[in-house]
């Protein structure tokens, strides 16, 4: 599995129990919707053919494109337990689902992984705009709007954006959500 290097989120909070919320948990696997640009996060085992060399990490509009599931982990050398809600302000690290990253050992990344959910309220909630901060440039998870040509022609740009901007609000659409775990507020 590849680890991205760079994402972030926020969100909205009822007087309700994080367990009583459609709350973003550790272990989900989710497709991650820009909202300004309508284009889901994406990755597939296609190189920069400049620059660094890495794996590719887009936007397509495509809701079908298996391509573009992530998995939410803790932060580099941290377990995060399944169904453990996310808070805001809380490090994360996103995994792609189908390919393995050119980095780290076994696909597990390093601390470049990391990035901080921000959001407001005390938790990440599954129908509220987040950002993602990377925990070691501060940069915000953001689209340009830029589209690539070939081999990639038609998905837009993702980058690292030093300013908060309508190009850098995330939300959490498709894919299975853990339930929260019991006794937890």
């Amino acid at each position: 599995m590849a680890v991205l290097s760079l994402l972030l989120l926020g969100g909205l909070w009822s007087a309700v129990g994080a367990s009583d919320m459609a709350v973003v948990t550790c272990g989900s696997v989710v497709k991650l919707l820009n909202t300004r640009h309508n284009v889901r996060l994406h990755s597939h085992d296609v190189r920069y053919g400049s620059g660094s060399g890495q794996q590719s990490v887009t936007g397509v509009t495509s809701v079908d494109d298996s391509n573009s599931y992530w998995r939410i982990r803790g932060k580099t050398a941290t377990v995060c337990e399944r169904g453990t809600p996310i808070k805001c302000g809380q490090p994360i690290r996103l995994t792609h689902i189908n390919t393995v990253s050119a980095f780290g050992e076994e696909g597990e990344g390093d601390y470049l992984d990391d990035w901080t959910v921000l959001c407001n309220g005390p938790y990440w909630v599954r129908d509220g705009e987040v950002r993602f901060k990377h925990s070691s440039t501060e940069v915000l998870l953001s689209v340009t709007g830029e589209q690539y040509g070939r081999p990639i022609s038609g998905q837009k740009e993702v980058h690292g954006m030093a300013q908060p901007s309508q190009n850098n609000y995330w939300k959490a659409m498709e894919g299975i959500f853990m339930k929260p775990r019991s006794g937890l507020t």
